[in-house]
């Protein structure tokens, strides 16, 4: 054996002897002990008197104080009188979206360089908001991937993206500028696709450049122009080449439908949600559940397109069809939520929606009939299974990523106390509060 193998062989040892000790001082001075009146798990399960212990970004240990034991030497934050849970998950968002929504003209008025300026802003309201994971639900440029990338490199704050680049849509249909002179040369407000082939070169490209799921429309919409809520866009064909070409590539899809014959051929192609479900039926609400798709109710951005959409700068054509909607969709999606149809939550948040995210928990009580509870498992639990992230988010465990928030009081006697998060952990690192 040379001296120069045997030498190798001395430093490999010396190295691996060393690196234990080494991570095990770094880990015990970044420990960090959360206590709190009491913690909804994320399970269905209530702790009182919790204790939280959080190592690097990871939950090590969450019990009751009577069975955790505080390291020595950590760092305490004590949040007498709050409610601890998991990070909350908004499953629809539009980071990207400009401050007053003016339906197709956004597209016109707008640029991915607008788009990239306004995720950076509302990505901090979303995250105050105590949302630490986000499903986009399309944006102009992939300004969403790039969101995404500046958040986890520490340049801005905000949450956990899980983007989709620009959404897949039909030539005039939900994702088109329509209604001006043929002349005139318009962006989609998403990327034009027509034909299966168009489709499955489509969700390449979109993987390609950084989307982690595929967004399609596949029937009409409130804020465009010239369709019908219900009106179908995609042909089954292209719809079912849409789900097998994300799968092959290791993607999920999920489809904008408010109805219609478009919700039936979007669930049965396989996608793994529908956006909105406005108009969803009993018989659409069975398929649903027995293909185990999910349903992302949206509530808030309608309610308020009926209530302020004039004053918020929606075009005409978009309240007149969201108020056309607006009672039977309520009583739609309560069928479909108390018939056990899969829901997750999701707010579609534009606008000033942004950093108010915790206001369709209230919804989801009022309309759909769901008691805090099932409003926050929505946001948690099953948001996580939804996106395919329930090993690392969804519930206070150990092992889970420390994505933790914290409310006053008790938000499952009042559950608007979520509007009002008081402490925000994300990865371990505190962002709002218990400094």
């Amino acid at each position: 054996m040379s001296f120069r193998h045997i030498a190798r062989v001395v430093l490999r040892t010396a190295i691996l002897a060393a690196v234990p000790a080494t991570i095990a001082g770094a880990q015990e001075t970044a420990t960090t002990v959360i206590r709190a009146a009491r913690l909804v798990v994320g399970d269905g399960t209530v702790i009182e008197q919790p204790v939280v212990v959080v190592r690097g970004d990871r939950i090590v240990e969450a019990g009751p104080a009577s069975r955790v034991t505080a390291p020595r030497g950590a760092k305490v934050i004590d949040l007498a009188g709050h409610t601890l849970l998991p990070g909350f998950i908004d499953t629809h968002t539009h980071l990207t979206s400009i401050d007053s929504d003016g339906g197709d003209l956004a597209a016109i008025q707008e640029t991915a360089a607008h788009a990239g300026i306004w995720a950076a802003v509302n990505a901090r309201k979303t995250l105050d908001a105590g949302f630490t994971a986000v499903r986009e639900a399309g944006a102009p440029g992939f300004a969403d991937v790039a969101a995404k990338s500046a958040i986890a490199r520490g340049i801005i704050p905000g949450p956990r993206i899980f983007a989709a680049g620009p959404a897949l849509g039909i030539l005039g249909g939900h994702a088109d500028v329509n209604g001006y002179s043929p002349e005139v040369q318009l962006p989609g407000t998403g990327t034009i696709v027509n034909g299966v082939d168009g489709v499955r070169q489509t969700v390449r490209h979109h993987v390609k450049y950084g989307a982690d799921q595929i967004k399609i429309v596949a029937t009409g919409g409130i804020l465009s122009q010239g369709d019908a809520p219900t009106a179908s866009q995609f042909s089954d064909a292209e719809l079912r080449e849409a789900v097998n070409e994300a799968a092959r590539l290791g993607r999920k899809v999920m489809a904008h439908a408010h109805g219609g014959a478009g919700l039936t051929a979007a669930v049965e192609a396989g996608v793994a949600s529908i956006e909105h479900g406005s108009l969803v039926t009993a018989e659409q609400g069975a398929l649903m559940k027995q293909k185990g798709t999910y349903l992302v109710p949206t509530l808030i951005i309608l309610e308020e397109i009926v209530k302020d959409g004039a004053k918020k700068g929606y075009p005409p054509y978009a309240v007149e069809k969201a108020k056309a909607i607006a009672a039977e969709r309520r009583t739609r999606l309560r069928a479909a939520f108390q018939a056990g149809v899969p829901f997750a939550f999701g707010t579609d948040a534009t606008s000033d929606i942004h950093g108010r995210n915790g206001e369709e928990f209230s919804y989801m009580v009022e309309i759909l009939g769901a008691t805090p509870m099932q409003a926050i498992l929505s946001a948690t639990r099953d948001a996580a299974a939804l996106i395919g992230i329930s090993r690392d988010a969804g519930s206070v465990t150990t092992g889970k990523w420390a994505d933790i928030v914290a409310v006053e009081g008790n938000p499952l006697d009042d559950v608007r106390r979520l509007e009002k998060v008081t402490f925000v952990m994300k990865g371990g690192v505190v962002h709002k509060g218990g400094r």
